[in-house]
């Protein structure tokens, strides 16, 4: 069994010596070898040439996505494949620049540049996190804790340019799409670089005479309306007047728009729909009020009158 195993190494020396065998690439390591994900700009990268200690070394990628190799007359692109990918090309390049016949080439990433992601906005725990591979942006949300209350119904995500000259690009995510019906093309691949911010929901604000006045966010982003608005306010307050007004900010001007609210109520009017940011005022019916009141005095005056009438007749 000994005598075996010696014959069989001999073997394998000897096929490596010829040229008919190759070490894998696990076999051969001068640096860490992080998780597999495309070789970016800035990565460093560890090279060892089999039998050619003066062509292994580590190397930083290039902002521009390159490496540069000794007695190679051309850099060799590297950004964007796999370890595997790059070691065929490095060993096509000294093949065919006559440094070596038929190479046996090992890269493994030594160290990965920053690649952080950041999560920030309307989120539970907004964190910059760094990403040593491919992450989901569900994965990223949930690194935050996920959505709070007053996420809005889109999510935005930022990606660097490419390059100096690449301006970044920003794709906006419905947050059903993502959530409520699970759309594989919603949960984005993140490679690290990008930034995911969620802004806050709109707000309708409704004032006056409502049972509960406050603001109101307006969910998915496609607007509330009147009868959405007085519901959650809960409803009308007594004596609300028969006309509300809507106050909006457009261009940088105001805008006053009269509701007929109570033909609304009675379905002769269209709901009015509301923007994001709006003011919805219902005024109190001071006329109505007043004369509740003159109402409720005199009938308050007429119960006690009678009362001591009756009072009076029972003791004469």
């Amino acid at each position: 069994m000994i005598l075996r195993v010696v014959v069989c190494g001999v073997c394998l020396l000897t096929a490596l010596a010829s040229g008919q065998a190759r070490l894998p690439s696990s076999a051969i390591e001068l640096g860490a070898n992080l998780p597999p994900r495309p070789i970016g700009g800035g990565d460093l990268l560890s090279i060892s040439v089999y039998g050619s200690p003066e062509l292994s070394r580590t190397a930083r990628v290039s902002e521009e996505g390159l490496i540069r190799l000794p007695m190679l007359r051309n850099p060799i692109e590297a950004r964007g494949v796999a370890p595997a990918e790059l070691e065929r090309r490095v060993s096509a390049a000294l093949g065919e620049a006559g440094i070596l016949v038929d190479p046996s080439v090992v890269i493994t990433i030594a160290e990965y540049a920053t690649h952080p992601i950041r999560v920030a906005g309307a989120v539970r725990h907004p964190l910059t996190f760094e990403a040593t591979g491919p992450v989901t942006l569900l994965e990223a949300l949930t690194r935050a804790e996920g959505l709070s209350g007053e996420a809005g119904g889109e999510i935005l995500v930022t990606r660097a340019g490419a390059g100096p000259d690449t301006a970044p690009f920003t794709r906006r995510i419905a947050v059903k799409d993502l959530i409520d019906t699970a759309e594989p093309a919603a949960n984005v691949i993140l490679e690290g670089g990008e930034e995911v911010r969620v802004p806050e929901a709109g707000r309708v604000f409704v004032v006056g005479n409502v049972k509960r006045p406050g603001a109101f966010p307006v969910g998915d982003g496609s607007g509330t309306s009147v009868l959405k608005a007085l519901a959650l306010a809960e409803g009308l307050a007594p004596f609300s007047a028969k006309q509300a007004f809507i106050y909006r900010a457009a261009d940088g001007a105001k805008q006053e728009i009269s509701v007929s609210l109570r033909k609304i109520l009675e379905r002769k009017a269209p709901d009015v729909a509301l923007a994001a940011g709006d003011i919805f005022y219902i005024p109190d019916n001071r006329s109505g009020r007043v004369t509740a009141s003159v109402i409720e005095k005199a009938v308050s005056f007429a119960v006690g009158t009678a009362s001591g009438s009756l009072i009076l007749g029972l003791n004469r």
